[in-house]
């Protein structure tokens, strides 16, 4: 296939992904932006008075950057493995497979489909965040890319774990076993210098918090880790996945019958 028609390719790949959670919108935006603006509401309105400042913030503020990347992480993640997963239980995966169209075109065609639905749950949440804090964003540059790449990030994470799924239920492991406790441990809720220093360091080993700290600086411009380190793991993971799934697409590991 020539640039032309790989980018054809690519579009309509992308097209088809936004359509399919645009048309179920009710099951896929509707839902995260409630359940965020229970949390607003829980930790705005009831615990966040009675906590009070953290890193020399209002609770509130503290908190809103962390439950934007909650919302980004989770929808990106289910919006691929759903998506990927869905294909191949029907299997036309088979024929993208076999078409003309390169492996990495249809990598990037799912991942920006997760990317698409990430960041429009981001902007969702921004703006209910908006009823309920005043916040500016300090470094807007470093706030988009630090989205913009964990929304990838967990969007590769969703079609690796598609593959590997055998059944419905399997899809639904990772995020309820891995996933979530990874998040909630992620610094969403707390700063990580509120840890005794063992816990300290075992945070450490936890993705997501380089993410959460990330973001949060962007935001605020207050993190628990250095930031250029963040951001660099951030990279890291990214490019590791990626790679990872072009190899699991080339070899068609538990794709093709």
């Amino acid at each position: 296939m020539n640039a032309r028609e790989q980018w054809i390719a690519l579009s309509t790949l992308l097209v088809k992904e936004i359509r399919r959670f645009t048309r179920i919108w009710q099951q896929t935006l509707l839902p995260p932006a409630i359940t965020i603006a229970l949390y607003y509401i829980i930790f705005g309105s009831l615990i966040g008075p009675r906590i009070g400042q953290m890193s020399g913030f209002n609770y509130m503020d503290f908190v809103v950057p962390g439950l934007i990347m909650l919302a980004v992480i989770t929808n990106s993640f289910g919006n691929v493995v759903s998506s990927f997963f869905g294909n191949k239980f029907a299997g036309s995966i088979e024929e993208l497979l076999v078409s003309p169209m390169p492996n990495y075109v249809i990598l990037l065609g799912y991942v920006l489909g997760g990317l698409a639905r990430g960041l429009s749950v981001a902007v969702i949440v921004t703006l209910l965040s908006m009823f309920f804090t005043d916040l500016s964003v300090m470094h807007p540059f470093l706030t988009v890319s630090v989205v913009v790449l964990t929304s990838m990030l967990f969007s590769l994470a969703g079609l690796i774990n598609a593959v590997y799924a055998d059944n419905f239920d399997d899809i639904s492991i990772i995020p309820t076993f891995v996933l979530t406790p990874l998040t909630y441990l992620g610094g969403v809720f707390y700063s990580m210098s509120l840890l005794p220093e063992f816990w300290q360091g075992v945070s450490k080993l936890n993705p997501i918090l380089y993410m959460v700290n990330a973001f949060r600086y962007g935001i605020l411009g207050v993190s628990d880790i250095d930031v250029g380190v963040a951001f660099g793991v951030l990279l890291l993971f990214v490019g590791g996945l990626f790679v990872f799934a072009l190899y699991l697409l080339e070899t068609g590991k538990n794709l093709r019958a």
